[in-house]
């Protein structure tokens, strides 16, 4: 995820030059996510993957709905309030958004099961490579692999 109050690679216990850290909103197995997992491994020689979410995720907060139409109201930045996020900006908008899957979480470890498997079924990934899902949380600072999020796994 690109949840600033993260760091994958010290949570996960990596060094410097140890791993190719991905991020995005919420971690997502995007198209953009694949490719550069596909150059990891083909390129650079990477062996494993890991999907890893994490507790606490603002992913979780909305749906493709809110976003879109937040994003219909204007293209300003909108509020967190009691009521869930509310635009506060005076337009324009766009409707562009209504065409974007937000890849948003409803449900953590769905998600992670679902990732999982989107990389591993790719056709540009071979079934030689492990792919592994996560949940950090954040409040304990575990790591813990989800039931039913492995792939590849000899």
């Amino acid at each position: 995820c690109m949840d600033a109050r993260l760091d994958p690679a010290k949570y996960a216990g990596l060094a410097e030059g140890d791993a190719h850290v991905i991020r995005n909103a919420g971690g997502r197995a995007s198209d953009d996510a694949i490719r550069s997992l596909v150059i990891s491994y083909k390129l650079l020689g990477t062996r494993e993957f890991f999907v890893i979410h994490h507790t606490d995720c603002g992913m979780r907060f909305f749906t493709n709905d809110v976003i879109a139409g937040l994003l219909d109201q204007s293209l300003e930045t909108a509020k967190l309030g009691e009521n869930g996020f509310e635009d506060v900006g005076t337009g324009p908008g766009s409707s562009e958004g209504h065409y974007i899957n937000f890849l948003t979480i409803p449900d953590p470890e769905a998600a992670v099961r679902e990732d999982v498997a989107r990389i591993a079924n790719h056709p540009l990934v071979p079934a030689t490579i492990p792919v592994r899902g996560f949940i950090y949380d954040v409040r304990s600072g575990r790591l813990e692999l989800v039931v039913g999020a492995e792939a590849n796994v000899g």
